[in-house]
């Protein structure tokens, strides 16, 4: 049985465990104070072309999430996403636990834009209802979906204009960054978005994720915010060794470029016998519409998600590749089909 079910079921590329074997008897600073989370810091800063961006490194995505937005937001503020945001669907009220509403647009293919904002602030009127402050976007989306240059340089302004924050979860941002889609690059993020995290968990780290805040006004005394709410590691080097050795050079990249290159070979074959899509294929994680007879046969080979049932006799279903999918598998998933 092979798994398509995520991009993280396997450990970590053999350069990361090498990296992290050599520096284990290394005495170092404690969280993420080490020469490693400083060397990775500086790589990252070089690459979005700003030294002035403060970074932190946390475990993993949900745990960003709920430490940047609870920093960012007063108790009577609220964070607007896409229905299908990550923060919405597949954190167990992670934000709400923190004390903040989540409002949410529907969206087909995953991505917010001021139109599907604008109606949400017009709700807020008065101090009887919350007041939105955090756009809350993922790139790649959960649908697979990446944001173009064009569609987030409209969104950034509108949040500007607006006086909202920008954030966005950056999870898959190694698979949105390499789409073939995408006209990005990660100084453009850090250029649009007030804070972002740079995923390292699903593209090739055994864990890991690089919170880069921009904004200056959401800079201040962030290290208490992942103190309180256990975010502050005291081995961070085990992180920051991570970060490092993936930006020394282009691994990083060359990681999540293979995995999208994988995910669009399937879709390449599934396109061709005609199915259809929830949303276009542009990177890693594709959801063909498949006759339930199909889905029946092919999950006894492979592992992957039902996502959503279409009608009686049609369901999607999420495919998922990453750094280490063997090509051969997809082969021969491309063959059964």
């Amino acid at each position: 049985m092979f798994s398509f079910k995520n991009d993280y079921s396997e450990g970590c590329h053999p350069r990361i465990l090498e990296a992290l074997s050599k520096a284990n008897t290394d005495q170092q600073e404690g969280y993420g104070d080490d020469e490693y989370s400083n060397e990775a810091r500086k790589l990252i800063m070089q690459q979005i072309q700003n030294t002035d961006a403060k970074i932190r490194f946390v475990s993993g995505g949900t745990q960003a999430n709920a430490v940047v937005i609870a920093a960012a937001l007063r108790p009577h503020e609220s964070v607007i996403s896409a229905e299908s945001g990550h923060i919405n669907i597949h954190e167990a009220g992670a934000i709400e636990a923190t004390g903040h509403k989540i409002e949410f647009a529907s969206t087909t293919d995953g991505k917010l834009s001021p139109a599907l904002i604008e109606p949400l602030l017009v709700k807020a009127e008065d101090h009887h209802m919350v007041k939105p402050k955090l756009v809350y976007i993922s790139n790649s989306t959960e649908l697979g979906t990446v944001y173009r240059k064009a569609e987030l340089e409209t969104l950034s302004a509108f949040c500007r204009q607006n006086n909202l924050y920008l954030f966005c979860d950056g999870a898959r941002l190694g698979a949105a960054l390499t789409s073939p889609a995408n006209d990005l690059t990660l100084a453009d993020m850090a250029s649009l978005c007030d804070v972002f995290y740079i995923g390292g968990t699903k593209n090739g780290a055994l864990m890991g994720e690089a919170i880069v805040i921009m904004n200056d006004a959401l800079k201040t005394d962030f290290e208490f915010h992942l103190k309180q709410r256990g975010a502050l590691i005291s081995k961070g080097r085990l992180i920051g060794i991570q970060f490092a050795e993936m930006f020394r050079d282009e691994l990083f990249f060359e990681m999540a470029q293979h995995a999208n290159k994988m995910a669009m070979k399937i879709a390449a074959a599934l396109q061709q016998k005609g199915f259809r899509f929830v949303a276009e294929p542009e990177s890693n994680q594709i959801f063909p519409i498949l006759p339930n007879e199909l889905i029946a046969k092919l999950e006894k080979h492979y592992g992957f998600y039902h996502w959503k049932k279409v009608d009686n006799n049609h369901t999607s279903i999420r495919l998922v590749t990453s750094w280490a999918t063997d090509e051969k598998a997809v082969d021969e998933f491309v063959n059964m089909l």
